[in-house]
């Protein structure tokens, strides 16, 4: 509901005031979030409610999501966060379910979290903590920031530790490699969209030893039929949120031109979407994905499942 009545919103703010225990009201503690705001929050926050799919991962991923009250409709991994109440998409958030579940902090993200909510949120008393994961770094950095917030610093630790030696172990192994795959990364059917050069997929394909040949300043740009053959790419990888039937289509329909590299050597990929879409500590898994396909030479185990 976009908007809320005055009478409303005072209604719901006094239910917060009276069931809210004391201590998670306290706000005696001032951090400074990823967007350089500084907000006051709990001393130990214990209602959270993650406003994107990324974050509830990230929380998961440092063992507390047993604070976890409310999260996005898509957050679905793992698959224990399904069970956690729903507040709406990450773009249009319930703000009433939001507040009715009482939470002591709010984790939002820069991008497609609606800043009036936020602002809303605020002015009911809310916590609003932002975070700005675009790579792989500032994932880790998310991670940080997050651990100390939820007094898990040990198990941050643990996980940016984890993934800095996985990061690594790909980084040495594209080293060996003489070449530079072409690759076409779609992820979008109708228009056909790929990514620009400002993504975390381009920092992913490049990492892994590959060259995206969709690179230059607009972050998804659109390309006909056409403009992608005339790429050349090695190989093609596509991540769209389509049904899987829909995947096959668009393979089979780039499969009818046989002069392209990819299809002349079969290197055309459906991969999981949500590994790559999100900003959280499974990019790990899509950069060792990627590398798997880019160069299955320099990789003789856990080869990335084609479809066929």
């Amino acid at each position: 509901m976009p908007y809320l009545s005055k009478t409303f919103i005072a209604f719901l703010w006094i239910v917060v005031a009276w069931a809210a225990p004391l201590d998670a009201l306290a706000t005696d503690r001032i951090v400074v979030d990823l967007l350089g705001r500084r907000v006051s929050i709990s001393k130990d926050p214990r209602r959270i409610v993650a406003m994107a799919p990324n974050i509830t991962e990230i929380v998961f991923a440092l063992e507390q999501e047993q604070k976890l009250v409310g999260v996005t409709t898509y957050s679905d991994y793992p698959p224990a966060a399904k069970d956690i109440p729903r507040i709406g998409s990450y773009i249009h958030l319930d703000l009433e379910r939001i507040v009715a579940l009482q939470p002591d902090l709010c984790l939002a993200i820069k991008d497609g979290n609606p800043k009036d909510t936020v602002m809303r949120l605020e002015s009911l008393g809310i916590p609003v903590y932002a975070v700005d994961p675009r790579n792989l770094e500032s994932v880790m950095e998310t991670l940080d920031r997050l651990g100390d917030l939820l007094h898990a610093e040990d198990k941050a630790g643990q996980v940016i530790a984890g993934m800095r030696n996985r990061i690594e172990c790909v980084d040495a192994a594209v080293a060996h490699s003489l070449s530079r795959p072409r690759v076409f990364f779609q992820i979008g059917v109708a228009p056909i969209v790929s990514v620009g050069t400002g993504t975390f997929i381009h920092e992913l394909i490049v990492r892994a030893g590959g060259k995206n040949v969709a690179a230059g300043p607009a972050a998804y740009p659109r390309s006909s039929r056409e403009q992608v053959i005339g790429l050349s790419p090695d190989i093609i990888i596509i991540t769209s949120m389509a049904r899987a039937a829909v995947f096959e289509e668009v393979k089979a329909d780039w499969r009818q031109w046989t002069h392209v590299p990819a299809v002349k050597t079969n290197r055309i990929f459906i991969q999981d979407s949500n590994l790559f879409d999100r900003p959280s500590p499974r990019l790990v898994d899509a950069l060792e994905v990627l590398a798997k396909l880019i160069h299955p030479d320099l990789f003789q185990a856990g080869m990335a499942k084609e479809a066929d």
